[in-house]
């Protein structure tokens, strides 16, 4: 039997701003699937990472199954609707459209599902992120699964020597989905080429050689893309197996070390290092730092372990810290050159609208 995992994030609420949803949030989300669960679930969690609360179901239906997407709209409808009664922050704020048409993708949800046959044991990670964009992850996918100095898998195990396949979207390209495919190792440079440009191309899945399996899937929703201006951050999440044909866990946990540089933080606007948090960890230092989370759990006969939280562990205190001051060492430069976002992402802020009022001033010096 195929098992379908979805999952479907939004920020639909905030308490004191772009920090956390509220309890009374949270436990909207989570009563609306589980009195729907029954009929279309065979099991699910709710999480949430920053202010974006998240949606972790398991079903049979396949992937963009109409009736799994409006059960995660309506959710998200109903915690608008508590996010106002409190007077949260940014209340629906993700919810871009006024009907569901079918499919939470383009509607302002972060979402990403994979369908596959179950392993006899089927371990993954749900990596969740938030004040950044889908290009976040790019780097530790990209390591991940094709650097060695990461995955020593590619040296070890044979299943994986022959490399993995990417599909690798052009966000940019807002007409329909504009995809390449590209294999490790051979085409190795043509995705380094591709992938340095997080916030034009991003990985959106990617399947091990050696079976055809799926391996892993991040959303690639830009909210900037849908709405025509800024409305916040994309805060993307993906969803890895690992073990056996894929890297280990610790393999693929391992790029967050780097604590890389993302496009994100305060107004979606700076460069700022990702910090890989703890499970529920909230927004606060401008209104970020952009941050990531992971969760990891075993599913069986589509029915989830309880978690654990793969970045509540003494290293990565010292990530922390590093990303920290990482951060603190970019955001010292405030707007000038590299610690602000490249023009394409500012043109979706007030930024352009002032640069053309101050064009009409210029003159040419004789």
């Amino acid at each position: 039997m195929k098992i379908t995992v979805s999952v479907i994030k939004a920020d639909v609420g905030s308490v004191g701003g772009h920090n956390r949803p509220s309890e009374k949030l949270l436990a909207s989300l989570h009563n609306h699937l589980k009195q729907n669960a029954q009929r279309l679930l065979k099991d699910f969690k709710v999480t949430f990472t920053g202010d974006d609360g998240c949606l972790l179901m398991s079903h049979t239906k396949g992937v963009d199954h109409p009736e799994i997407h409006k059960l995660a709209w309506e959710a998200f409808i109903e915690a608008t609707k508590v996010a106002k009664e409190q007077g949260l922050y940014g209340a629906g704020q993700d919810l871009l459209k006024d009907a569901f048409s079918g499919n939470v993708r383009g509607m302002g949800p972060g979402s990403c599902e994979m369908e596959f046959e179950e392993r006899p044991s089927e371990p993954l990670v749900l990596f969740a992120c938030d004040k950044t964009d889908p290009g976040a992850f790019n780097y530790p996918i990209f390591r991940g699964f094709a650097d060695p100095f990461h995955n020593a898998g590619l040296l070890l195990a044979p299943d994986m020597a022959v490399g993995f396949e990417f599909t690798i979207m052009d966000v940019n390209y807002t007409e329909g989905d504009r995809v390449i495919v590209l294999s490790t190792p051979e085409n190795y440079y043509d995705m380094a080429v591709l992938l340095r440009d997080p916030e034009h191309y991003v990985v959106e899945s990617v399947k091990a050689r050696s079976t055809g399996d799926v391996a892993a899937v991040v959303s690639t929703s830009r909210l900037h893309n849908i709405a025509g201006k800024y409305t916040g951050k994309d805060d993307p999440v993906a969803l890895v197996r690992t073990q056996k044909q894929f890297p280990s866990t610790g393999e693929i946990l391992s790029p967050y070390a780097t604590a890389h540089y993302v496009v994100g933080d305060n107004r979606g606007s700076h460069i700022v290092s990702l910090m890989p948090c703890k499970q529920n960890a909230i927004i606060s230092f401008f209104d970020g730092p952009a941050i990531v989370t992971a969760m990891g759990f075993c599913i069986h006969n589509g029915i989830f372990t309880e978690s654990v939280d793969l970045f509540d562990q003494p290293f990565w205190d010292m990530i922390r810290n590093k990303a920290a001051e990482k951060t603190m060492h970019i955001r010292d430069q405030g707007f000038f050159g590299a610690a602000m976002a490249p023009m394409e992402e500012l043109e979706y802020t007030g930024v352009v609208e002032r640069i053309k009022l101050l064009d009409k001033k210029f003159i040419i010096r004789k």
